[in-house]
């Protein structure tokens, strides 16, 4: 059982160590993975564009999945859901590394994000139920730095396990990963009381059917197929508005409408998914901007990469600490406005700009970044009841990956808009700036009437 502010010692540094292992195994799957697509399309003799559904199963699986799971949390409790997602995930990962065909991969990928969905949709709730309170922002600073340092690390991880063994290795890593961490939540994860009693199918069918034909929506429009694209997209919405409706008539609905009345947590969330759009139109349109425009080579391409999410990596923990004495709302306005500036001056970088010049507007962005998310995680999860913690980190959860789709598909727009193929980064780059400025009012706009 819960303790009623947070887990007991040690019990809380066992629940801390089974996250950390699934938290950093669920997100290395997404980030090693991309890497490898030009080895693994090769050896399967299929093309570049088709093997990108290597990567696009795995994204749309998780996607409809997160806020069905994070519901299915608040009903059967969040340890066996997160339990439930290292088995489906390490099994899928051991399914990945024997497939012999991109059809047989792609059906083990999908499986593999379900998997990995049970895992981050309850990751929210599963931190909130282990730190007392009064800690909660360290709990958040902590998973905040172990996705910036699997984010970080992912591609040298992927590159050295290439240089040694075949592409299966990728997948196959996750599966001790997988055993390990589940043997850890077996006994130390904590178990949330109060569960619900019944779990809406209809509306997880209509929140998968909804977020899928988004996500392929956008997907379309960023690749030019604008009539297809369009029409996916407002089949998404429309089937959004049915979804909200029937929230409101169900005696437990899967998303608690009531939570959006919360001014705090809504403006928290439009935030959240607008700066993380700014972040994924940032690491779309930099290596086109670094290899293309400013010819640097591959290698040095990853190398100008890392300082955002290692920068990151250092100032959540920073961030953690000023959360416990300063608002949320001030914190994320500064943090997104000094990432705003970053991408300004990153939007400015020249033929001649030097390394060292573009290291440092790289960690500006990180540092801005982790100045923001960690007391935004903590302000929404701890401005929701107890109970519907499941529900709010799915709601969290899904905003990230939306908003993280929404900005891929956005330089997908942008170049497909711009003759000049070299301009393309830079306009991309600085509506990513824009996004992030916007985000930074909306932050500052929670300061508006607090008491």
């Amino acid at each position: 059982m819960t303790a009623p502010d947070g887990l007991p010692l040690p019990q809380r540094n066992w629940a801390i160590l089974t996250i950390i292992v699934g938290l950093a195994a669920s997100v290395l799957s997404a980030a090693i993975t991309n890497i490898a697509l030009p080895v693994i399309a090769r050896d399967l003799g299929v093309t570049a564009a088709r093997s990108i559904w290597i990567v696009n199963a795995f994204q749309i699986a998780m996607v409809v999945s997160l806020l069905p799971l994070a519901a299915l949390g608040d009903v059967l409790g969040y340890a066996r859901v997160y339990r439930a997602g290292l088995v489906v995930f390490g099994v899928a990962s051991l399914g990945c590394a024997l497939s012999e065909s991109l059809p047989v991969i792609v059906a083990w990928r999908v499986l593999q994000g379900f998997g990995a969905s049970g895992i981050l949709s309850v990751n929210p709730a599963l931190v909130r139920f282990t730190f007392p309170r009064a800690r909660l922002g360290h709990g958040m600073a902590l998973t905040a730095l172990v996705v910036a340092t699997a984010s970080a690390t992912g591609p040298s991880i992927a590159a050295a396990i290439l240089a040694v063994g075949p592409w299966q290795w990728l997948f196959a890593v996750n599966v001790p990963l997988a055993v390990i961490a589940f043997v850890l939540a077996l006994r130390s994860l904590p178990e949330n009381e109060n569960l619900q009693s019944s779990f809406d199918v209809a509306s997880a069918l209509l929140s998968g059917a909804m977020f899928a034909l988004l996500v392929i929506g956008l997907d379309l429009v960023g690749h030019g197929e604008w009539l297809l694209g369009a029409g996916g997209v407002v089949v998404a919405l429309a089937l959004g508005a049915v979804f909200v409706l029937r929230q409101g008539m169900i005696a437990t609905p899967m998303v608690p409408i009531d939570i959006f009345r919360q001014r705090v947590f809504s403006l928290s969330l439009l935030s959240s998914f607008t700066s993380f759009a700014a972040t994924a139109i940032a690491f779309v349109a930099l290596p086109f901007l670094f290899q293309d425009v400013l010819h640097r080579s591959q290698v040095e391409t990853g190398l100008l990469m890392t300082p955002w999410p290692l920068a990151l990596a250092c100032t959540a923990p920073i961030a953690a600490r000023l959360s416990d004495r300063y608002p949320a709302g001030m914190l994320g306005g500064i943090g997104l406005a000094i990432m705003c500036a970053g991408l300004v001056a990153l939007a400015l970088i020249e033929p001649s700009t030097g390394p060292i010049d573009t290291v440092i507007r790289m960690a500006v962005c990180g540092i801005g970044f982790g100045l923001f998310q960690t007391p935004n995680n903590r302000l929404m999860m701890s401005s929701v009841p107890r109970e519907r913690s499941g529900s709010a980190g799915g709601i969290i959860s899904t905003a990230r990956v939306m908003g993280q789709t929404f900005g891929a598909a956005t330089v997908g727009i942008i170049f497909g808009l711009t003759v000049n193929h070299a301009l393309g980064p830079g306009r991309a780059l600085w509506f990513a700036a824009a996004m992030a400025g916007f985000a930074a009012l909306v932050s500052l706009t929670r300061l508006v009437g607090r008491k």
